[in-house]
This record gives C-alpha cells, sequence and structure tokens, in this order.
C-alpha cells in the first residue's frame, strides 16, 4: 500500500499483524533546505578568526562543518518525516520506531525505513453462542468447622516446650548450617507439619529437644540437575533453639464474643456460612468469566505484540540485580504464556467494551464511591480523593467496565 502526501512517498508493509515497516521517501529538496537553514544558523552563532559573529561568508561554514551540518539536517528531516508520516497514516506506535536502512546522497532523495509495532484491532467474529458451565463448590458444615478451628489457631497461646521433641503444630526455631566450610548458619521459625520446610528437615527437627543439635545427612533435590525429581546427599548440622506449643482457646460463646460483633458461637458459624457462600459464589462467577474468554480467544485467535509482552513479563520477574542469567531465563520463558493469557483476556475485554459502548459512565463511578463511602461510613469526598491519590479510581473504572462486558457476554451465551 502506497501513500502520496505533498512531498513524502510512504510504502507500508505488514511484518507480522501486530508491526508495520514504513518505507519513506523524502525529496531531496527538502533535506537541502533544511541544510541551508541550518548553515545560517551555524553562521550566525559561530565565531571564527578574522570574521565578526553573524559575518561568516556561507562558504566557510560550509567548508569547515558541512559533514555535522549535512547530519543534523538529514537527522532532523528523518525524525519531522516519521512523525508526519505517523500522523497522515493515523497509525499509533507502542514501541520507538528503528530508523534502518537509510541512503542519501547529496542532490538525490532522502530513504528510509522504520518498523514499530502497533496494538493490533482485534476483529471479534464471534463473542455468543457458547454454553460455559458454572461450577461451584458446595459449603458443607466440615468448611465451617475447619475455618472455626483456624480462628482458634490464630488466637493461640504459644507456650515453651523443654523436655520433650516437637510433634506436628509445634513453632520451632532452629538454626541449620551447611558442613562445607567457612558456611554460616541460617535461622529459621517454621510449624512443623505445614509444609514450611522439606519433609526430611521436619523429620531430622522432630528427633531434638531444644536445646539439642545434632549433624545430620539429609536427602534433598538437586537444584542443578534436569530432573526435577533428582535429590542428593547433604550433611548438615540442627540446632533446635526452641520449641513452642499452642494452647487453643475454648470453643465457647466467650471465644465468638472475643472475635467480634457475636452473641455466641452458632452466630459466628452462621456468619463464616454466610462468608463462605459469598466466597464460593465469586469463585463460580470468576470461573465462568474465565471459561467464556477462553471460548471467546478460541473462536478469534490473534497474536499479541512482543513488546506488550516483555513489559508485563519484566513487571511479573523483574531483573533482579545479581541474579543468574540462565535461572532469570527460564523464569522469564516460564512467565511468558501467563503474560500472553492475561494479555489476550484484557484486550477482548476493552475491544468488547468498545465495540458495545460499554464503558464505565462518570454517573456509574460516582455511584460507586457513593457506596464504598456509605459502606465505610466517610464522606464521599474524601474516599474520592484517597482512591485518586492512590490510583484506585482508574482501577474502579476498569472494574465496572469489566462487569458490564461479562453481563453483556453472558447474555450472548447459555450459563449452565
Amino acid at each position: 500500500m502506497t501513500s502520496n502526501t505533498t512531498d513524502l512517498k510512504i510504502s507500508i508493509s505488514e511484518p507480522r499483524s501486530w508491526a508495520r515497516r514504513l518505507t519513506i521517501t523524502v525529496p531531496g529538496e527538502r533535506v537541502q533546505h533544511e541544510r541551508r537553514a541550518l548553515a545560517r544558523s551555524y553562521a550566525r552563532r559561530i565565531k571564527l578568526p578574522g570574521f565578526r559573529q553573524g559575518k561568516v561568508p556561507p562558504g566557510v561554514v560550509e567548508r569547515k562543518f558541512g559533514p555535522a551540518i549535512e547530519q543534523e539536517a538529514v537527522e532532523k528531516v528523518v525524525g519531522e518525516a516519521y512523525r508526519e508520516a505517523l500522523e497522515r497514516e493515523r497509525l499509533e506506535p507502542i514501541t520507538q520506531g528503528e530508523v534502518e536502512n537509510l541512503n542519501y546522497s547529496n542532490g538525490s532523495d532522502l530513504v528510509f525505513e522504520v518498523e514499530f509495532e502497533i496494538r493490533p484491532v482485534i476483529e471479534l467474529s464471534r463473542i455468543g453462542g457458547f454454553q460455559i458451565e458454572r461450577e461451584r463448590a458446595e459449603v458443607t458444615d466440615e468448611d465451617v468447622e475447619r475455618t472455626v478451628e483456624m480462628l482458634r489457631e490464630q488466637q493461640a497461646t504459644w507456650h515453651p516446650i523443654e523436655d520433650e521433641t516437637p510433634v506436628d503444630g509445634d513453632r520451632v526455631d532452629i538454626e541449620i548450617t551447611p558442613e562445607a566450610e567457612g558456611a554460616k548458619p541460617r535461622r529459621y521459625q517454621i510449624v512443623l507439619g505445614q509444609g514450611q520446610a522439606l519433609p526430611p528437615v521436619e523429620e531430622a527437627v522432630r528427633t531434638l529437644r531444644p536445646g539439642e543439635e545434632r549433624d545430620f545427612v539429609l536427602l534433598l533435590p538437586d537444584p542443578e540437575a534436569e530432573d526435577e525429581d533428582a535429590t542428593r546427599e547433604e550433611r548438615v548440622r540442627i540446632r533446635l533453639r526452641e520449641a513452642q506449643r499452642p494452647e487453643l482457646p475454648a470453643l465457647d460463646d466467650e471465644f465468638a464474643r472475643s472475635l467480634g460483633d457475636f452473641d455466641d458461637l452458632d452466630t459466628l458459624r452462621a456468619r463464616i456460612r454466610e462468608d463462605l457462600e459469598r466466597e464460593a459464589d465469586e469463585d463460580a462467577e470468576r470461573g465462568v468469566r474465565q471459561r467464556l474468554l477462553d471460548q471467546i480467544i478460541e473462536a478469534n485467535p490473534f497474536d499479541v505484540p512482543d513488546s506488550m509482552v516483555h513489559q508485563y513479563v519484566r513487571q511479573i520477574v523483574g531483573a533482579p540485580e545479581g541474579a543468574d542469567p540462565e535461572r532469570l531465563a527460564q523464569a522469564w520463558e516460564m512467565a511468558r504464556p501467563v503474560a500472553e493469557r492475561a494479555l489476550r483476556r484484557s484486550m477482548v475485554i476493552e475491544r468488547i467494551a468498545e465495540m458495545e459502548g460499554l464503558h464505565a459512565t462518570s454517573a456509574e463511578v460516582d455511584d460507586r464511591v457513593e457506596a464504598i463511602a456509605e459502606r465505610q461510613g466517610r464522606p464521599v469526598g474524601e474516599v474520592w480523593a484517597q482512591l485518586q491519590k492512590s490510583g484506585q479510581l482508574a482501577r474502579l473504572e476498569e472494574q465496572i467496565t469489566e462487569d458490564k462486558v461479562f453481563e453483556y457476554l453472558k447474555a450472548q451465551s447459555t450459563i449452565v
């Protein structure tokens, strides 16, 4: 595709669906015009022996600064032509354009290429007619009692043990020293039986009394092996500095009242069940939304620009100083599918909001802020200012838009 402007020739190719390469031809006269303007500017500014400032002849300026003037003129013309081409072709890059294959000689046209990525325009030919299953977990009495026990554990009083070995549920303070020469002890605090340490380490700790230490040969995962299940023997010294055992509060009405505005244990259980039911509903809704998006993306496949994936992965993984390059590359590779999935999700939601006019309105944002203020018992203006300062106001607008999009999508499909 070629577009003729007043004095530019612009040819556009698509190396990838989300990339554009422009071949731009600028008439030589435009470069020469810029060069003459720069030469006059140089003549006004420079000082040379034997000439008053601003009176240096053009020929002298050309002989002394010709190459620098030409380079500056070409760079300026390339920048202006690139911006003009983007505006006239209505292109909005999401990456910095890379200028390549620049070709210019005095008196000829200036030709260069520039490649960049754009935010892809997604064509969604099918967004409905799917059958989606709503999977909701049943809340049982056992779930309620499990939560009650977790609350008891959180309110536990810890007492030291001395003349016995620790058991599951006990909190231990340990030091582990590798056998290597010069190795320093590393200190950990864990609760046994909760998977906070490797099983061989916990087994060793269960043989010690507080204050004891002993050498052990542990069979631990081998981080250098390609096989994930590979192990190797490591000799370490483990010292049990201290061990504590929890004393749980009595399961009675007084315990319930200590947690908040609950008259008795039955009231607490009822509130827990209500919360668990709400969480189950929210999990089921998230599942429906995810399956809807999966179906839409499968029916309308599209690529995600590399630059967007790279930026997203950088946010997830980062680039820690001193990190092993090989392991960092592995982490980036593992994060890439997650990034692509998340980006496709957000791009589909945004595209449907554009197509169907479902973006959040100012009135809807106002209503949501008022609801938050009423729930928190605070002035609306105060809540609004806080949300805006923390950057949460934009996220609130995104949530409203997302909710509207999914209500629309659910109406286009069958939810079983």
